[in-house]
């Protein structure tokens, strides 16, 4: 009976752990739009789950469908990728391979930490 409930702890925390988000600070250096809300110069919380994002940064909030890519490398420091001037593209995960890419078109700026 014992081992059934440790085999069964196990999974069940093996299962949360595989669907709990991971969690990512990143700095703006400028107004930045997702989505269409416009979040300002400084902290972003970000929040990966599956191919789904969530940005927040005091009241404001927005979601949105990424593409989840891994590189060959880690990345040495955060940075954000832009189109059109202030949406942003992408974000490059420092210190991970993680890459999340908002949408299609060409990246014209970088910035972050």
């Amino acid at each position: 009976m014992y081992k059934r409930l440790v085999a069964g702890f196990a999974l069940i925390s093996a299962l949360a752990i595989a669907s709990a988000a991971n969690s990512y600070r990143v700095d703006l250096y400028q107004a930045t739009v997702v989505n269409g809300t416009t979040f300002k110069a400084g902290e972003l919380k970000v929040e990966v789950k599956d191919n789904q994002v969530v940005l927040k940064q005091g009241k404001a909030s927005a979601e949105a469908s990424v593409k989840v890519e891994s590189a060959k490398g880690k990345f040495p420091s955060t940075s954000v990728g832009y189109a059109d001037g202030n949406h942003i593209q992408e974000i490059r995960l420092g210190g991970t391979t993680t890459k999340l890419v908002f949408g299609g078109g060409e990246t014209t700026a970088a910035g972050g930490r």
